[in-house]
């Protein structure tokens, strides 16, 4: 009996002895485990230096001058970190209240929710924020495998409990927030309440708040666009107002309010193609690509900084008030101005629509040479497909997408089926825009719009495009004259016919300019001959100082095109850029000195380390009075020329022409001087307008200069390019944060040229014979 007991003590200390065997092995194998994973045994894990640093794709951001983000250059990851600081404090508790209620307790495990979770699976709480960002700083998204994923969850414990060595609890909140994607290129807490609410963290409230955190769930399945699951973000959304209230963030009356209210989402793609200031973001990229591969700019470690990666800012001169003002007034007008040119150019009324003066067989080797341009032939060339397939092509019914103006203005895009040659001759029917404004004195460019819709016209007409630039070249001619001559705006010239003879200044065969309307008799003051674009004069002009010294100012002015030195330039045959007109422009209005164009002020890294900070470049052109003599002379485009409906001085009796022109009562009395023009056959129409602290210059034309109004009426600068202006100047000058001037020219202390006519010496006679004061009219040509 007594042996029987003692072989019942023994088995049981038996079982003892196996039970702690068991259990201190493992204790020791977990042990052994994370020992392992910390080792890097089961994969390698980042380093001190790399938690220091984590290696996330961080977006380039482009920054107006008025401290706003513009947009972001990325490649996948459109990320830019928001420190702690600008995290709204109910922002940081819902994700406290939702994710890792004693976050502020633990050290990057929670023991009790890990312990729960162990025993009663499916309760959460296993995982904290800490552990979550380990997760997406080691591989995002964790394996379906399980095996992988104990591996997985092991490597994150570690990382966690280093993390919370390394970084402040603030700092983890932080970085999990930055480097959450939120879903729709939303990387980012940054940039996921831009894109879903367009307003910055700081600025969002409870409701919006919660919703975001609801979406670390799974931002894949609870994605808030309509197309997707928004009912299911809204429940978990009012989840996680729950727990708010739950743990005493939030009461439970605002609770209950807040649950019953809709997500409200403001939803703003962000893509490369839309938004503001695209054009301008495409030259940008293009200015940034030359400063990455110049190896002056070099990381400390001598690779390239990538535009798409690194987290560089970009501090442009840009103002993204102007910016939207100048958008706008682009956005009103050209739709207007469409529609009238569609009405002009339907079939019935022009068999060769939209182009004119072209015969068929002429437009055929325009589409031709089109066809080989495009993306369409650059595909099916890369395919292997013969030229004669590729031809075929063009002729064969496709469905496509085309761009289209709505009726009340609004750009869409409609499914189509239709031949791709068909679809050329569409868009060749559209009117373009091209227009900057820029600081005369500082040479800060403050808007720039190089088109209409970038998604589906990418040329720029700011600065990539030139065109002719018609009468717009003609004050340059004046100032050389005033430069050399000394002469006054009161001065008088014969409007007579004037022929320069071949040879004469490089002139290949006589020239003869005529004025529109057959005007020849008397005499006209330069004002008045400027005012209304008189061609004789500018000629009488040119045969006094010749082309060179014209050319040679133009130069200094900054314009690098192509001038030839001949005496019809002064009618504006050269082909030249919205940029460098504007920069020319801007010497009149700076007192004679030319500032060169300026768009970046700064460049610098993600620590805030300058790479690039620009450096004025300035050159003294012409005298101050000369420079002011010009102006005088362009205030009275304004005053009474062809700019004089910016002043609310129009006629015109045509219902389109109506609403094109009197339908924007600008009424800008303020001192403005300006510089309308037109080209051959109405192919370009420009306006140049400035005041002393703004010059802003539009041209508005279509791609082929074939496709153009048949008339003078809609076709000439004052119908296509001013009303933008206008429209501009007078959103400009409404919003008076912006402190655009109102206030006159400035005028040189030792002014030797009489600018007032009424003053002028009445020997020399009272400056209005042969012109009448009636002479702005709605149909004159300026070539």
């Amino acid at each position: 009996m007594a042996k029987a007991k003692k072989a019942e003590v023994v088995g049981f200390e038996k079982y003892i002895r196996w039970f702690w065997i068991l259990f201190l092995g493992g204790i020791l194998s977990i042990v052994l485990f994370f020992l392992l994973a910390s080792w890097g045994a089961l994969g390698k894990l980042p380093d001190h230096t790399q938690l220091e640093n984590p290696k996330t794709n961080l977006a380039t951001e482009i920054i107006s001058s008025d401290g706003k983000t513009l947009a972001k250059f990325y490649f996948n990851d459109n990320r830019t970190p928001v420190p702690f600081n600008e995290l709204p404090s109910h922002l940081v508790e819902a994700l406290i209240a939702t994710e890792d209620a004693r976050y502020y307790e633990h050290s990057g495990i929670d023991g009790r929710g890990t312990l729960r979770a162990i025993l009663k699976p499916g309760s959460g709480g296993a995982s904290t924020i800490s552990q979550q960002l380990a997760k997406q700083l080691l591989h995002g998204e964790g394996s379906t495998n399980i095996f992988t994923r104990i591996i997985q969850k092991a490597k994150e414990w570690v990382i966690a409990i280093r993390l919370e060595r390394q970084y402040t609890k603030e700092e983890i909140i932080a970085q999990y927030f930055n480097i959450y994607d939120f879903g729709n290129n939303g990387d980012g807490i940054r940039s996921a309440s831009n894109i879903y609410f367009n307003k910055e963290p700081k600025d969002l409230s409870i409701k919006e708040s919660a919703m975001l955190v609801g979406m670390f769930k799974n931002s894949s399945f609870y994605n808030p666009i309509p197309s997707r699951n928004p009912v299911g973000v809204k429940n978990r959304r009012n989840v996680v107002l729950y727990q708010m209230e739950n743990y005493g963030f939030i009461s439970k009356e605002v609770k209950d309010s807040l649950q019953k209210t809709e997500l409200d989402l403001r939803f703003s793609p962000q893509t490369h193609r839309t938004g503001t200031a695209t054009y301008f973001r495409e030259y940008l990229r293009a200015f940034m690509k030359d400063w990455m591969n110049d190896p002056k700019n070099r990381k400390p470690d001598g690779s390239k900084y990538d535009i798409n990666s690194d987290g560089l800012k970009i501090y442009t001169t840009i103002d993204s008030r102007m910016q939207k003002y100048a958008e706008l007034a682009v956005a009103r007008h050209m739709p207007r101005l469409q529609a009238e040119f569609f009405v002009q150019n339907t079939p019935e009324r022009n068999k060769t629509t939209p182009f004119l003066d072209l015969d068929n067989d002429e437009i055929d080797k325009l589409l031709k040479t089109a066809m080989r341009r495009g993306e369409r032939w650059r595909l099916l060339k890369k395919a292997g497909k013969s030229v004669k397939e590729i031809e075929a092509s063009f002729y064969e019914p496709t469905k496509m997408t085309v761009f289209k103006w709505e009726k009340d203005g609004r750009p869409s895009e409609v499914d189509t089926i239709m031949k791709p040659i068909d679809s050329m001759r569409y868009y060749k029917s559209f009117l373009h825009p091209g227009m900057m404004s820029m600081d005369p004195q500082t040479g800060h460019v403050k808007a720039w719009v190089g088109g209409m819709n970038y998604r589906h016209f990418q040329y720029d007409h700011v600065k990539q495009g030139k065109r002719q630039v018609g009468s717009t070249f003609k004050p340059f001619v004046y100032a050389t004259a005033i430069n050399q001559l000394h002469m006054s705006p009161c001065d008088k010239l014969p409007l007579a016919p004037i022929t320069i003879e071949a040879n004469k200044y490089g002139n290949p065969e006589p020239w003869t300019p005529t004025n529109d309307g057959g005007d020849y008799d008397g005499e006209v003051t330069l004002k008045k001959a400027l005012a209304n674009s008189v061609n004789t004069i500018t000629a009488r002009l040119m045969n006094k100082v010749g082309p060179q010294p014209v050319a040679e100012l133009a130069k200094n002015l900054g314009i690098t095109s192509d001038i030839p030195l001949v005496p019809s330039i002064a009618l504006g045959t050269p082909d030249i850029s919205v940029y460098e007109m504007v920069g020319a422009y801007s010497a009149f209005a700076n007192q004679g000195v030319y500032t060169k164009p300026v768009m970046i002020t700064t460049i610098v890294d993600k620590n805030d380390t300058v790479l690039y900070q620009f450096v004025p470049e300035t050159k003294d052109v012409l005298s101050e009075e000369s420079a002011y003599v010009t102006v005088k002379l362009m205030q009275g485009v304004v005053e009474s020329g062809s700019g004089s409906r910016l002043r609310g001085k129009w006629r015109a009796n045509l219902p389109m022409y109506k609403e094109i022109i009197t339908g924007y009562p600008y009424e800008l009395n303020n001192p403005i001087a300006g510089k309308t023009g037109t080209t051959q056959n109405q192919s370009d129409g420009w306006f140049m307008g400035m005041v002393p602290n703004l010059v802003t210059g539009v041209w508005v034309g279509a791609e082929d200069r074939a496709v153009h109004f048949k008339g003078i009426s809609y076709g000439q600068g004052a119908s296509m390019a001013l009303p933008i202006w206008g429209m501009y100047m007078k959103s400009c000058y409404e919003d008076e944060t912006l402190e655009v001037s109102k206030a006159d020219f400035i005028k040189p202390k030792d002014l030797s040229i009489e600018v007032d006519c009424e003053n002028y010496n009445p020997d020399e006679g009272d400056g209005e014979e042969g012109v009448s004061p009636e002479d702005d009219i709605p149909d004159e040509l300026e070539f």
